[in-house]
């Protein structure tokens, strides 16, 4: 039983080394909606996106309506190497992302996209998201579809054009090949975790910042894993 508990503050104490350093959410932006809107055929589908520390970005995503399941892992890289103490040396060529999985009829993709880039994400800022630095940081869509991938072009060659930022977007769009899930400890990590230091300055700000802007899509429920 001790081995065992030594063990799991040992992974626990893994997850909190990479987003450990407190920082203020960098804001947030008015996205317009989409002038390329998501024609999808009815049924659940799922979508990947990467933002930084997966934390934040699961917690907003959790709580969209029409999104069932929200999970934590890694997108790129191979499965051999999809361990979190390995992909948090940046050499892998993973990122920290998360699979969502949603019902068009109640919230589109292109509508997803909206969202990540309002609260979840700064798309200019190339291999870290505020105080997390590295390739694994890196922020990407990763469309799973035809239909996907036509939305991601679309809505991202509409935020350069309006020049929002300020600053040139690297935001990519990346091929989807395989979703390695992350470590049990990561899932749902803000619902268990509400007064992490790191949930409290960094995270939280987002879905506050959610609740504000799309009061039509949010939901006050968090989608568990």
């Amino acid at each position: 039983m001790k081995r065992r508990t030594i063990a799991a503050l040992t992974a626990f104490a893994i997850a909190v080394a990479a987003c450990q350093q407190p920082a203020l959410a960098e804001g947030t932006m008015a996205t317009p909606a989409a002038a390329v809107q998501a024609n999808e055929t009815p049924g659940s589908k799922v979508a990947v996106f990467a933002g930084g520390c997966f934390w934040g970005i699961e917690a907003v995503f959790s709580h969209l309506k029409g999104v069932s399941s929200v999970v934590s892992g890694y997108h790129g890289g191979s499965k051999r190497d999809a361990r979190y103490e390995t992909v948090s040396d940046g050499n892998t060529g993973h990122a920290e992302a998360v699979r969502v999985t949603y019902d068009p009829a109640v919230i589109r993709y292109d509508q997803l996209l909206r969202v990540f880039f309002a609260v979840g994400a700064n798309p200019t800022q190339l291999n870290f998201q505020g105080p997390d630095h590295g390739t694994q940081y890196r922020n990407a869509l990763v469309p799973t579809d035809k239909e996907q991938a036509r939305v991601a072009a679309g809505y991202l060659a509409q935020l350069k054009r309006l020049n929002l930022w300020k600053k040139p977007i690297v935001t990519a769009v990346e091929p989807y090949g395989a979703f390695f899930p992350a470590e049990a400890y990561h899932q749902d990590f803000m619902l268990k975790n509400p007064e992490h230091g790191y949930i409290r300055q960094w995270d939280a700000p987002k879905v506050r910042a959610l609740k504000t802007m799309f009061p039509d899509l949010y939901k006050t429920s968090f989608t568990r894993n």
